[in-house]
């Protein structure tokens, strides 16, 4: 970076001490170059002057060009404004200034023509602009006007200082004015920017603030996408080329009794031809020497277990010992129990690991994984605890991973003297884009398909007033002897949403399916453990028809007699967070059924995700369609990869970016791994910058 962009932010012209502190806190401004980076979310077109007919209550912003006709202030007790009437030809409309009225007097005069931009405001029926800006219309504003104008995200205690989105223009044009071009350094390789015809950086970083027309706003627009993508793109791909040559994996050379075993007599169904795929996948990277890392996304009900146990019994044919670390005890609990009753009468040793586990049956858990007698352990985050010594980890196998930390998830790696394979798995699927960035020195696998026999959920939108309706319903499908799940956004009332919470609707269905002939089960967060557990193992155990819970069922329950999901307040729920709860149902042979019930009165957000739900069961479609309401800061586990926040692009609409910005990041890492050649000097130099302000982590 250049001598002037490094320069502290407090010495540019304009900021100054107490404004430079201000940007630094806000703003995490430390310099000028930080300025530079802040683009406009938006641009306002100054080239075109409205009419004051044209004004109406969805204007966000207007200029005008017409003539002041008279001044009158105006005093509400200690607060005085100043009032002008501005006429064109179509009509009159009110200025208004609160502040500097003296300043305004002497500037502004009457029946000039002039210039008016700002933001209209309908009060009593008529409409006025406050604190306008206001320029006298000249010679030369009547040949250049005033072009695309910058509009900048501020803070409230910014404007307080005078630095909006007016203030921080004013600096950048400061700044930009000041800057050369030899300022600016060009790190994009010349063989680059000639494939894809992009302007140079200075010309980018120019046009991006105060473009000249729309052209050069989208070439400056389109060249610093393509770098922020492409930085990512070589920065993770860098990351799995390092891993490949520096991790060495362990070799599973053979698929020996306990794989053939489980696979040919206790596997009670067909693997699907997705399954199978995988399977090859990982057994590919099980024998490469390198350590394995993939990621496997798999619909809710897809098969994954199945897979990461059979990924699983490859360690064990090998002489190694095998992990699976979920993020809730409930999970756990239910993937141990699954995979003790998978591999009975196999002779293998299946343990469970939680923080519930504590003294003397810890202890002989720990032992006994020191000493190799465990195969498979399951587990919590206790499995990264320092006192968790494994004899020969081979295979770590990760479920729901968003749910952990990237530390979290890397500890495990410590477990061995070289680090063991590692297969993440996640039921929420991940949109491609979003993929390629986060998960991109990942390798990731996709099963996308359903096991055969099951049918498609059948998903409903009601309404408040359609619950006896529901009821009725719900009344049907346990005379079948089926079960249910009401799902609740909250446990308390809330005083600001007006919600129908868990514990209401506990009192409601409870009148509804009375005592002996139903009973109910009840599960939220703030219960301990212990109640928890009781409670799910009654409705496991059949005991209970109806399982009233929050969020804490979306994951961690295979209750193939469960056929009804109703989902109170669905509009209050995320599109993945509902795929995640329809999920819960729908893993039997008998049809099952999603209901939303919501208010009356929807915005169109809620609209669109209701009717998406309604429409597919595709957890790929529902994924795009979430990632383009939502934006990639939402979706959960996202924050956490410090690769999200863009500063420009755009995941949704500039996939066609981000998949030639990965072919020309691999590309130049296939040719030049260290970089080194005479014309990658200035792109080596830049990413080393960067590598000093970010932390890139070895593992997704």
């Amino acid at each position: 970076m250049s001598t002037l962009l490094q320069s502290p932010i407090e010495f540019l012209k304009g900021v100054g001490p107490l404004r430079g502190e201000m940007l630094r806190k806000e703003m995490h401004f430390q310099a000028f170059g930080d300025l530079l980076s802040h683009y406009p979310f938006r641009y306002i077109d100054r080239s075109v002057i409205h009419k004051i007919r044209e004004l109406n209550p969805l204007t966000q912003y207007i200029q005008l060009k017409g003539r002041i006709t008279g001044f009158r202030q105006v005093s509400t007790g200690k607060q005085k404004r100043l009032m002008a009437t501005f006429r064109d030809d179509t009509g009159e409309v009110d200025l208004i200034w609160f502040q500097s009225i003296d300043f305004i007097l002497k500037t502004l005069k009457v029946n000039v023509e002039m210039l008016v931009f700002g933001k209209p405001t309908l009060f009593n029926g008529e409409y006025n602009i406050a604190h306008p800006e206001v320029e006298i219309f000249t010679d030369e504003l009547k040949t250049s006007g005033k072009g695309l104008q910058p509009v900048y995200s501020s803070t409230e205690k910014m404007k307080k200082k005078n630095l909006d989105s007016r203030g921080l223009t004013r600096l950048m044009h400061t700044l930009v004015g000041q800057m050369k071009e030899w300022d600016v350094e060009e790190f994009l390789p010349k063989h680059i920017l000639q494939q894809f015809k992009l302007i140079s950086r200075y010309e980018a970083l120019v046009n991006i603030h105060f473009p000249k027309n729309e052209s050069l706003l989208h070439e400056a627009t389109r060249r610093l996408k393509f770098e922020e993508l492409f930085l990512i793109q070589l920065q993770v791909l860098k990351v799995k080329s390092n891993r490949g040559e520096i991790s060495k994996g362990f070799v599973f050379e053979k698929i020996d009794n306990h794989f053939d075993k489980f696979y040919h007599h206790q596997l009670k169904f067909e693997l699907t031809g997705a399954q199978k795929r995988v399977l090859k996948e990982i057994r590919r990277d099980t024998l490469s020497g390198k350590q394995m890392n993939r990621l496997l996304q798999g619909d809710v009900g897809s098969g994954k277990t199945v897979v990461a146990l059979l990924t699983m019994l490859m360690g064990i044919d090998n002489g190694f010992q095998a992990c699976m670390m979920a993020p809730t005890e409930i999970l756990a609990n239910q993937h141990y129990e699954s995979i003790l009753e998978a591999l009975r009468g196999m002779g293998l040793e299946v343990a469970l690991l939680t923080g519930s586990i504590k003294g003397k049956a810890r202890k002989f858990i720990l032992e006994n994984l020191a000493e190799g007698k465990i195969d498979i352990l399951i587990g919590t985050h206790a499995l990264i605890e320092d006192s968790v010594v494994f004899k020969n980890i081979g295979m770590v196998v990760i479920d729901e991973q968003h749910r952990f930390g990237v530390a979290q998830r890397a500890a495990l790696w410590t477990k061995n003297e070289k680090p063991p394979h590692i297969l993440v798995m996640t039921a929420t699927p991940i949109p491609r884009t979003l993929a390629m960035t986060i998960y991109g020195d990942l390798d990731v696998s996709v099963i996308d398909e359903l096991p055969p026999g099951r049918k498609p959920i059948r998903t409903v939108h009601r309404t408040d007033s359609d619950r006896l309706r529901v009821f009725g319903f719900m009344h049907e499908e346990i005379t079948k002897g089926r079960q249910i799940y009401v799902v609740y956004p909250l446990i308390e009332e809330s005083e600001t949403l007006d919600l129908k919470h868990l514990m209401d609707g506990y009192e409601s269905i409870s009148r509804a399916f009375p005592k002996p002939k139903f009973q109910i089960s009840i599960v939220h967060g703030r219960m301990k453990s212990v109640d928890k557990d009781y409670e799910m193992q009654r409705f496991v155990r059949c005991e209970t028809q109806i399982m009233i819970a929050t969020t804490v069922i979306e994951v961690g329950v295979n209750i193939p007699n469960a056929s009804v999901m109703v989902i109170e307040n669905a509009e209050r729920f995320g599109l993945s967070q509902l795929h995640q709860l329809r999920g819960r149902v729908g893993r039997g042979a008998e049809q099952s059924f999603c209901i939303l019930i919501t208010g009356p009165k929807l915005s169109n957000d809620s609209k669109q995700r209701i009717s998406v739900m309604c429409k597919t069961n595709d957890g790929f479609v529902i994924a795009e369609e979430d990632l383009k309401l939502r934006g990639p800061g939402d979706l959960e586990g996202t924050q956490q990869s410090g690769v999200v926040n863009l500063r420009l692009a755009d995941l949704v609409h500039d996939g066609n970016i981000l998949e030639a910005a990965r072919t020309t990041a691999q590309n130049l890492i296939e040719s030049d791994p260290m970089l080194s050649r005479a014309e990658h000097q200035p792109l080596l130099k830049y990413v080393s910058e960067i590598r000093k302000e970010k932390i890139w982590a070895k593992i997704s």
